[in-house]
This record gives structure tokens, C-alpha cells and sequence, in this order.
């Protein structure tokens, strides 16, 4: 493929180390938080149309602002549904990394419904800037609102305890009182958090008694992310430093500023959703980001905004492999206008991509990802109950006793360790059967975006959800 910048890029758990970082190079901002607003969704036109809405929950208080005690669940599917797939988004990940997927297995199982979590971290991203005729300018000229590391103390307390009591409101209402079944499922650190949930202790009953099924798409435990090249942190020394370093104020993970975006917690995620709108507003219009482009990634010829998308998501650009999809290649020949388009010749199409990163609300990328929960879900990879795990209120007492089914599902990002991580969950427990899946086509967010007829994760997860269980309990 030509004129292809060759710049490689750490992965995200390659970058991370613990938020270790100097105070200086944490962004400050005006502080406050956003309201993500409840809202019912147009629905799909054509003959698979589906309801979906996106409505917040009341949770117990975390510690931070007000607006903050509460999380966001995009419901897609039919509301008397017999069955609920609540699924977790992984790292930096927020609720419409599911829509398309949802779409496909709501369509594809009767009776199903889907709800993608949105953790409360999503309340302190200010999305407003979407709703007006310049969302470039309104970001990236830093006319949005920042949320302030050294204002949110707060969030050196948000851990997984605090985010599996989240995701409990969130279960405890699919299951509507024990009337429906719910499956609980995740992406990447969220099927980490998913399988936390299951071993959890809630007050003395076991996470996995609320469920009728666990579904992993390219996490775990276990070593899930071994084959990563880029293992979990989770020595009591490096636990130590990392919990220092939260201490001393960098409370927010800063992996993704490491990427030659900007140096805010919030900056890649930014670009990309900007990518993903103007991608979705205008394809083949010349791209209104390539001026503003760092210069280490700036092609030497006017893309469009589809083609400029794809130079920020697409695996023949040198970006590793837990960010990217395999789409396309910039078109060899240029338009009328001198501008190069995108061409599609891979399993995800540039399109769908746009369509997931516009949101504007829920979003796909989380602003705000508290270091804290770093810390806990490389811990949490040992899914016992150990002394360093009770140290950090990890309540991982019970995954010896796990009796619902698992699906589990591999990319090539975890070369067979994510499948490896899931047998052995299910070996050390009473897991009554077991899906094990991999496409090694794949890489790490193919499975949230891919085409229809082309997603094998999908088509593989449908069929495990068409066998789970009748019986609620």
C-alpha cells in the first residue's frame, strides 16, 4: 500500500505505566462536568427497525460532583425482551462501541435485547461542541471543557469496586425483578470487568447468582492478555508505585496522550470522534481535520474526511493493534478536486466506523479513564482472592463457584491467550460449558465494527445467546 505513514505507535498497555507522569504534563481546564443527556433514539428505518434509547440510572454517590452519580445504559432492542446482554466496554471505551454490534445480534436473536454500560466517567465529557457548525474549532482551539486532574481528587477513589456496585444497578434493572435473564458480557478490560463481576462478593452474595451466562470478546483474566506482548502490571511494587503516583494527583490514566495527539487525558479521544463526525457528515468532502493533523501524520496529499478516518483507525497505518480495524487504503488516484478518497477492501467498512465514532451521545471513546481502575483490572488478572487483592477492596471471593455458561472470543491482538485465560476460568470453576472462538483476521476492535456478514464474533455470540439457559433465578 502506498504513501502510508510508517510511524509505529505503542499499544495502549505498552504506554501505560500506572499514570506515572509529571504534574505538568496534566492538562489543566475550567472544571464541571456535562450532561449526557437521556434521550430516546430514532430508530432504525427499513424493515429492521428496533427501538433504542439512552438513559441514565441513579447510583449510589462516588465522591465526586453530583451530576456524576449516575450511569448511562444504551438500550437497543425490544423492551419485553425475554433475555439482556449487558455489555462492558474495555479501556477508554464507552457505550456506542456497541451499537452495530447490538444492531446485528438483536436482529439476529428473537427475544434479545442489548444494553451497553456507560460508566459514570462519561458524565465529566463535554460533548456540547457536536451540536454546533464548527466542532473542529470548538475543540481542538480548546473552547471545550476540560475536567481538571488537579480539581478531581475524587477520582483517585473511582476503582472497580466502585464500578462493579455501578454495573450491579445496571444488571439489577435488566433482570427486572428476576423476570428476565441476563447475560453479562465485555470487550476487552470489559470482559475483564465482567468476569470480575461474576467472582464478585456483593454483600455476601455472589455476582454470578444474577446471571445466565458470561460473555468475553478479546479479554479476561488469567493471563487473558498475555500473548499481547504487553502483560498486566499487577507486581505489589509496580501496584505500589502506581497507587503513589494517583496520590500524588495524576488520578486520570494518561496512555492515550502518549500518541502524538495532544497531551490531555482526553486529546485522542477527541480527534477520534471528530474524525468519526466529519466522516459521517461528509465522506468524501476534503477533510476539515488533515490542516490541524500533527505533522508526524500529516500525508503529503489532501485526503478526504473518510480517508482521514481511516489513516487514524486503520491497521496499515503503523497504529497497534488494540485501536484499529482492518478497512481499506487511501484511493490510488485522485478526485476532480485533487482530494484522495478511502477505498473499503477489508472486513470493516470506513462507513461503519463513522457511523460509531460520530455519536455524538453515548460516545465510543471515555474522556476520563481514572487510573485507579488501571491499577485494579491488572490486578483483578489473578481472579483469586489474595492478599494484594484484598488490599485494594477486591472482592474476588467466589469464581470456584461460577455455574453459568461462557462464551469467550479471540483476535489476533492476544495471539489464543484471551481463549487460554477463558478455559481456565472455566476449569477452576462449575462452568457447565464452554464457547471458545478466534479470528486471527481480526484485530482488536473488528468484532465492534465489522460488516454484517463479515463478523464472525457476532455470528458466533448469536448463537451461544439463542442457547443460554431459560431458567431465571
Amino acid at each position: 500500500m502506498k504513501n502510508r505513514p510508517t510511524r509505529r505507535h505503542p499499544s495502549r498497555r505498552t504506554l501505560m505505566s500506572g499514570t506515572v507522569l509529571s504534574s505538568l504534563a496534566l492538562a489543566a481546564g475550567t472544571t464541571g462536568t456535562a450532561r449526557a443527556a437521556s434521550a430516546a433514539l430514532p430508530a432504525r428505518t427499513g424493515r429492521a427497525a428496533t427501538p433504542e434509547s439512552y438513559t441514565a440510572i441513579p447510583v449510589a454517590p462516588g465522591g465526586g460532583p453530583t451530576p456524576t452519580d449516575r450511569v448511562h445504559v444504551l438500550r437497543i432492542g425490544p423492551r419485553d425482551a425475554a433475555t439482556v446482554l449487558v455489555l462492558v466496554p474495555g479501556m477508554f471505551g464507552a457505550a456506542n462501541d456497541f451499537r452495530l454490534m447490538a444492531r446485528d445480534l438483536v436482529a439476529a436473536v428473537p427475544g434479545l435485547q442489548v444494553w451497553a454500560f456507560d460508566r459514570r466517567e462519561e458524565n465529566l465529557a463535554d460533548r456540547a461542541g457536536f451540536g454546533g457548525s464548527d466542532p473542529a474549532g470548538y475543540y481542538l482551539d480548546g473552547h471545550y471543557r476540560s475536567q481538571d486532574p488537579a480539581a478531581s481528587a475524587f477520582a483517585a477513589g473511582w476503582g472497580l469496586s466502585l464500578t462493579l456496585c455501578d454495573l450491579r444497578a445496571i444488571v439489577l434493572a435488566a433482570r427486572a425483578g428476576g423476570t428476565r435473564r441476563v447475560v453479562l458480557g465485555g470487550h476487552s478490560w470489559g470482559a475483564t470487568t465482567a468476569l470480575a463481576y461474576a467472582a464478585w462478593d456483593f454483600a455476601g452474595r455472589p455476582g454470578f447468582r444474577e446471571l445466565a451466562g458470561l460473555a468475553v470478546i478479546d479479554g479476561g483474566v488469567l493471563g487473558a492478555f498475555d500473548g499481547t506482548g504487553t502483560p498486566v502490571q499487577d507486581s505489589p511494587e509496580e501496584v505500589r508505585q502506581r497507587l503513589a503516583a494517583i496520590e500524588g494527583g495524576a488520578v486520570f490514566d494518561m496512555t492515550l496522550s502518549r500518541v502524538g495527539l495532544g497531551s490531555r487525558a482526553e486529546s485522542t479521544q477527541i480527534w477520534y470522534q471528530l474524525a468519526g463526525w466529519y466522516a459521517h457528515q461528509d465522506p468524501g468532502g476534503r477533510s476539515i481535520l488533515q490542516p490541524r493533523l500533527p505533522a508526524a501524520l500529516l500525508p503529503s496529499f489532501p485526503v478526504s474526511n473518510a480517508a482521514l478516518l481511516g489513516l487514524l483507525v486503520d491497521a496499515g497505518f503503523g497504529w497497534p493493534n488494540d485501536i484499529t480495524v482492518h478497512s481499506g487504503h487511501f484511493a490510488e488516484s485522485a478526485d476532480s478536486d485533487g482530494v484522495r478518497g478511502w477505498v473499503d477492501d477489508g472486513i470493516t467498512p470506513i462507513s461503519r466506523v463513522a457511523e460509531a465514532y460520530a455519536g455524538p451521545v453515548p460516545g465510543v471513546w471515555e474522556w476520563y479513564w481514572p487510573a485507579r481502575l488501571s491499577v485494579d483490572l491488572d490486578v483483578t488478572d489473578v481472579y483469586a482472592d489474595t492478599d494484594l487483592a484484598r488490599s485494594l477492596d477486591l472482592r474476588l471471593y467466589h469464581g470456584a463457584g461460577i455455574d453459568v455458561p461462557l462464551y469467550a472470543f479471540g483476535t489476533s491482538y492476544s495471539k489464543g491467550t484471551v481463549v487460554e485465560g477463558a478455559r481456565k476460568v472455566a476449569a477452576g470453576s462449575r462452568v457447565p460449558y464452554g464457547v471458545y472462538e478466534s479470528d486471527n483476521g481480526m484485530n482488536h476492535l473488528d468484532p465492534l465494527f465489522a460488516a454484517t456478514d463479515r463478523n464472525t464474533a457476532t455470528h458466533s455470540l448469536a448463537e451461544f445467546l439463542r442457547k443460554v439457559p431459560s431458567a431465571t433465578r
